[in-house]
């Protein structure tokens, strides 16, 4: 019985099984992903991904490990060369596999395991996704103040056009005012000397009826 026992020996003896992994390994590194078997697939990680972490650390110790498990001087030298750079700083899963259509004759699940850094469409989809924020984040209160600084100055650029207009009503009232009381003196100044003149030819008629009466 194989109680507790979870490692998956893909109906292999041991030696067959490594052999397979190795191969897988090293066609993960030159091609960067690979289709199989869903079972293959979660083995693979497990086989590949210490590997991978040891590849950060360049040093001839760790060059020779890696070297025993894939037994291919290519595969090291491109995980060492060109994976290891750009999974520096990624603290692990460096693998993601994705599930494809069951494989048609004995319909078995099929897989594709990936390296995550190297999916240039992904990365560019999470580059331009915006940054969200939490729920229970604490709201910025910048943009209320700005709100109401804005309204703060709209309502005092209403009130300075108001009292501009009042100030313009109440000199054309002014100049109306002062327009119409010179009209007024004129007016007044005019019947004054209307009614001077008038006395006066109305005094000298009399004057010179006065004068005929005494000859």
């Amino acid at each position: 019985m194989r109680h507790g026992k979870k490692t998956n020996h893909l109906s292999r003896k041991t030696a067959h099984r490594g052999a397979m992994l190795a191969n897988m390994a090293c066609s993960l590194i030159e091609h960067k992903r690979i289709n199989t078997t869903l079972a293959k697939a979660k083995a693979l990680r497990k086989y590949v991904e210490p590997l991978i972490t040891k590849s950060k650390d360049d040093t001839t110790h760790n060059r020779r490990v890696v070297f025993s498990y894939l037994k291919n001087k290519e595969a090291s030298s491109i995980l060492f060369r060109d994976v290891a750079p750009k999974i520096n700083d990624r603290p692990g899963g460096y693998t993601r596999i994705i599930k494809l259509n069951n494989r048609l004759g004995d319909n078995a699940e099929m897989a594709m395991i990936e390296l995550v850094d190297f999916n240039e469409l992904l990365i560019k989809d999470e580059v331009k996704k915006k940054k969200t924020r939490r729920r229970g984040g604490k709201k910025s209160t910048t943009p209320k103040s700005d709100n109401v600084t804005n309204e703060s100055v709209k309502d005092s650029s209403v009130e300075a056009d108001v009292i501009e207009d009042a100030v313009v009503v109440e000199e054309t009232t002014n100049e109306e005012v002062k327009t119409e009381a010179k009209n007024s003196k004129e007016d007044i100044l005019a019947e004054d000397t209307s009614s001077e003149e008038s006395s006066n030819e109305d005094n000298s008629d009399e004057s010179s009826n006065t004068d005929e009466e005494k000859k």
